[in-house]
């Protein structure tokens, strides 16, 4: 892979998911996993003399990646090795062993079923439970059923050497087994007891569940603690139990799974093909919204156009309900080529009967289109919206990252203003909770792109630092203080001696354009704060969320950018971002403000010499108990800090002993 192919290490999420290396035939010839794809994935983008001679020819012979983002580490996992066994990727065979992924079985092909661990999950009339991400994970899985469901564990031999000497094993004796060998539970009973363990793993928990939990409070209040008590522990073995994954659905599940995420502009449609269970294949589209469309609106256009082109693949094959795979790297060609009998969206569509209608036409059975609200069907479908969601905002990084693009948007942000197009634009933003921790953000583009270095946060202080009543004197607030710094480092002479210490401008750059997040209200209040520093000559602007309207100081109507500007865009971009930065600042205040420590209240102690202490010390236990000297030697005290500090502390225990 060439690398200026390579993705940009911030278009990547930094989330659990499951990457696909793809050769110049759009062929998968790589399947991974990671905990978080940029660190794993920007692994990768190094000097081919740094990688494995393996991976380095990997990297040579890929033309482009791609991810789709799970919910966890777990999930990542069993979707990796259901795409490889789908894929067969050519340089995944040094990573695999002979071994399969463990299941989880019960044996209900055998007249007394038995659950344990198996391999191959092709065997008739076995019930299998997986793929698991090691055996460790079934074992401590057998060891909290069998507490609650004594199903026989023992193997073939063990089992009827047991009922020819009439002596059951240890597991017996113990009750973590019914016995079936000595008759101590029937064939019907036991086969009951082991579709019970069926019903359980396959979701069907909540009922037994609920049942056992009133048993146990049935035998509280009638006194029987120790019957309460074997249910109590029953009850949380099996919470233990309930490992959910939202990527793997029940085996006997065919649907095609459909979410969207949407903006003014943009719209991303995302389809997981679910076929017996486990996740065929992926596909994902964006596109330009042209008309006023809702979201039931865009799912209903999605459905007709995606299975009109299948509904057309089939006539070309005589009317066929699938085009089988030729091969096993054809598995996406024939998921797309299918129409399952239950489709599974994030929205309903509009004219979802017709739709219905029409989709069983083509199949020849009964089509159902519905939203899942609980369940495993629920959880797979959020982690579907979460890929849409990253798939647009990959889309609109890569589309303001681009630099003809940046030049067209501010070209045409100047001309719709009536003003030469911006090198330097400054948003401004608030971010608070309830009026408390109240923090402005400022956030930079130059060349239409973010300059993060120069991003600036500030923390309202108000008239009396109680803070500022409410957004647009906070507003005012900050567009004073930066622009009063602007002036005063612009009226400060230049050093002579360049080796004279100054402290750095920070602030010294004019901005050619100012956007505050807002409508009027906040546009006056940033011009007022501006004049009344002297800055005349800057613009000033707002982008109010609602209908995505620029406002101007001098007109009382807003200006409508056309729906896929360029330039509006840009400012949106310019928006979410200031948003972003505004709301991480204001968190890690709110943090702060809640993990106040002792140190806090020493004066002249501020966070950095804090860190320094803590980390030397290890703890403010130890830092009470430490001498002058000790704390002498912690970077950035001096014998009269140290000094200073030691006497402090001393006078705070002696004053607690008082």
């Amino acid at each position: 892979m060439r690398p200026e192919n390579f993705p940009k290490t911030s278009e990547i999420p930094a989330v659990p998911g499951v990457y696909r290396w793809r050769d110049s035939s759009g062929r998968v010839i790589y399947v991974g996993k990671a905990k978080n794809l940029r660190n794993r994935l920007t692994s990768y983008f190094v000097s081919p003399e740094r990688l494995h001679p393996r991976t380095a020819k990997m990297v040579a012979t890929a033309e482009s990646v791609s991810w789709v983002v799970v919910g966890s580490e777990v999930e990542a996992l069993t979707l990796e090795y259901t795409w490889i066994k789908e894929y067969d990727p050519k340089f995944n065979v040094m990573f695999k062993d002979d071994k399969s992924y463990p299941y989880f079985a019960v044996t209900m092909n055998q007249q007394f079923p038995r659950m344990g661990v198996l391999r191959t999950a092709h065997q008739r009339g076995v019930r299998y439970f997986g793929p698991y991400t090691a055996v460790w994970a079934i074992r401590q899985t057998l060891d909290l059923l069998e507490t609650v469901f004594p199903v026989r564990t023992c193997t073939d031999g063990v089992f009827s050497r047991a009922r020819s000497a009439g002596r059951a094993c240890l597991k017996g004796y113990i009750g973590r087994c019914s016995a079936p060998c000595i008759g101590r539970i029937s064939e019907s009973e036991h086969r009951a007891l082991a579709q019970q363990v069926c019903d359980f793993m396959s979701g069907h928990e909540a009922g037994f569940l609920k049942d056992l939990e009133s048993e146990m409070w049935a035998d509280s209040q009638a006194f029987r603690f120790e019957q309460a008590a074997k249910k109590r522990d029953q009850l949380e073995a099996l919470r233990k139990v309930l490992e959910k994954n939202a990527v793997v659905l029940n085996d006997d599940t065919d649907a095609d799974l459909f979410a969207l995420a949407a903006d003014e502009l943009q719209v991303s449609v995302q389809v997981f093909y679910v076929r017996a269970g486990r996740i065929r294949g992926q596909r994902g589209w964006i596109s330009t919204i042209e008309e006023d469309m809702d979201e039931r609106a865009l799912m209903s256009r999605a459905l007709e156009q995606i299975y009109g082109e299948v509904a057309s693949r089939l006539k070309e094959n005589g009317g066929a309900k699938r085009i089988e795979p030729s091969s096993a790297n054809d598995v996406v060609h024939f998921d797309q080529v299918f129409i399952p009998t239950e489709i599974l969206v994030s929205v309903l569509p509009q004219g979802r009967e017709s739709l219905e209608q029409w989709l069983s036409t083509v199949r020849g059975a009964k089509v159902t289109i519905r939203r899942p609200e609980r369940g495993l069907k629920r959880e797979a479908m959020e982690r579907v919206a979460m890929n849409a969601a990253e798939a647009l905002k990959l889309y609109k990084t890569r589309r303001a990252s681009d630099l003809t693009q940046r030049n067209l948007a501010l070209n045409e942000l100047g001309r719709l203003l009536g003003f030469d197009p911006p090198l330097r634009i400054e948003c401004y933003d608030i971010s608070h909770t309830q009026g408390t921790y109240q923090v402005g953000s400022m956030v930079v583009f130059e060349d239409g792109a973010p300059r993060k270095n120069a991003y600036r946060k500030f923390t309202v202080r108000g008239p009396e630092g109680k803070g500022a009543p409410d957004d647009t004197a906070a507003m005012n607030e900050v567009l004073r203080r930066r622009f009063e710094r602007l002036i005063a480092e612009e009226a400060e002479p230049c050093a002579i001696d360049e080796s004279e210490p100054k402290e750095p401008r920070r602030f010294s750059y004019r901005p050619d354009l100012v956007v505050v997040d807002g409508a009027l209200p906040q546009v006056h209040a940033a011009r007022a704060a501006m004049d009344e520093v002297g800055v005349w000559d800057i613009p000033v602007i707002g982008l109010a969320k609602r209908l995505e309207e620029v406002w101007t100081v001098d007109s009382e109507y807003p200006v409508i950018f056309p729906r896929t500007s360029d330039a509006l865009y840009l400012l949106q971009y310019l928006r979410d971002e200031s948003h972003r930065f505004a709301i991480t600042a204001h968190r890690q205040k709110r943090a702060r403000a809640m993990t106040r420590s002792v140190l806090d209240d020493i004066p002249g102690l501020g966070p950095a010499k804090q860190k320094a202490l803590l980390k030397h010390f290890g703890s403010v236990k130890k830092l009470r108990e430490a001498s002058a000297a000790e704390i002498e030697q912690v970077p950035g005290f001096g014998a009269k800090s140290a000094t200073h500090l030691f006497k402090y502390l001393r006078s705070k225990d002696n004053s607690g002993k008082n």
